[in-house]
């Protein structure tokens, strides 16, 4: 196995998903390959219906693929059963869903602490790392108010916190700076950099250039193929 294997966090060989069938068939990925590394942050651009979502739910096991196979951490997730599946999903893997996904009977904490009980962390420990979490997102004292008391930019950062606690190698962002303003956005990028940059790997879709800026990589995605990507150098400023 080479170096460059070895780091590899998720890849995607060959990627299809095709949804319906007949003359209703739609191809939403097709034949993608995508590497990304630990301690790589990934945007993911594109017109709308182009992929991107459908990127990220098989990136993170939420849907199977059509042909081709998505490993995460080396692991080929088409050959899991459907709780081992889960499991790899709850321990390694971070997902920040557009719509939020809290649920409506959890306080904030109990929301981000919820996938570290899961995994059986005390109630206590599970807690303690949920106040860390929204403390690092800037939102500690929602600790105790249900996602009904937030606005839409509240229980963003709570599903961000939510994505980031415990020791998470892999965080997929649907779009997670979309219900807030730009001073929050920037800090809630400044959050998922850092992470980055402490050995874990990123991935965001994202239309707005200026969030993109904060990737080390942005791929380009059209008609379900990547058309494009690119480089980008470490510009200190925006850290």
């Amino acid at each position: 196995m080479s170096e460059s294997d070895a780091q590899a966090v998720l890849r995607l060989e060959r990627v299809g998903r095709v949804h319906g069938g007949g003359a209703g068939e739609v191809s939403a990925l097709r034949e993608v390959d995508l590497t990304v590394r630990a301690g790589e942050f990934v945007a993911v651009m594109g017109p709308s219906g182009s992929g991107k979502s459908t990127l990220l739910a098989l990136a993170g096991g939420l849907d199977r693929p059509t042909t081709g196979r998505v490993l995460v951490e080396g692991v080929p997730l088409d050959g899991l059963s459907r709780r081992r599946l889960a499991d790899v999903r709850r321990r390694s893997v971070g997902y920040v869903f557009q719509d939020y996904n809290l649920v409506p009977a959890l306080t904030a904490a109990e929301n981000t602490a919820l996938p570290r009980e899961l995994d059986g962390a005390s109630a206590r420990t599970a807690r303690r790392e949920a106040l860390a979490a929204l403390t690092e997102l800037g939102i500690a004292d929602l600790a105790d108010r249900y996602p009904d008391a937030m606005s839409g930019g509240q229980q963003q950062r709570v599903a961000i916190a939510r994505a980031l606690i415990g020791e998470r190698r892999l965080v997929l962002a649907d779009e997670p700076t979309g219900a807030l303003d730009s001073a929050t956005g920037d800090a809630v990028l400044e959050v998922l950099r850092g992470r980055c940059d402490a050995g874990a790997a990123a991935v965001m879709v994202t239309h707005d250039p200026a969030h993109a800026a904060w990737a080390d990589r942005v791929v380009f995605l059209r008609d379900g193929r990547i058309t494009d990507e690119s480089v980008q150098p470490r510009i200190e400023a925006l850290r």
